[in-house]
């Protein structure tokens, strides 16, 4: 059986999109009554959303790259 490296890492970005979204809602991201510590005049909340957005973006970027129905065709085969 021959093994299929984007698809492995096509799992991986889904599994790793799904247990962010997950830490999104825990004390660990949105703790209740918590602002501190500021991070350039921003709490801590937002600051953290910032940085968890910006991962989700990547891992989307990552996925796209990975994705197994991705098929790149060079220019000569639309002559």
């Amino acid at each position: 059986m021959k093994f299929n490296n984007k698809l492995l890492h096509w799992r991986l970005c889904i599994i790793a999109v799904l247990l962010i979204a997950l830490l999104t809602f825990t004390p660990l991201v949105t703790p209740l009554g918590i602002y501190e510590p500021m991070l350039l005049g921003l709490p801590y909340t937002l600051w953290v959303g910032i940085c968890v957005a910006a991962l989700l973006v990547f891992i989307t970027y990552l996925g796209t790259k990975v994705h197994p129905g991705n098929t790149k065709k060079k220019e000569e085969d639309y002559d």
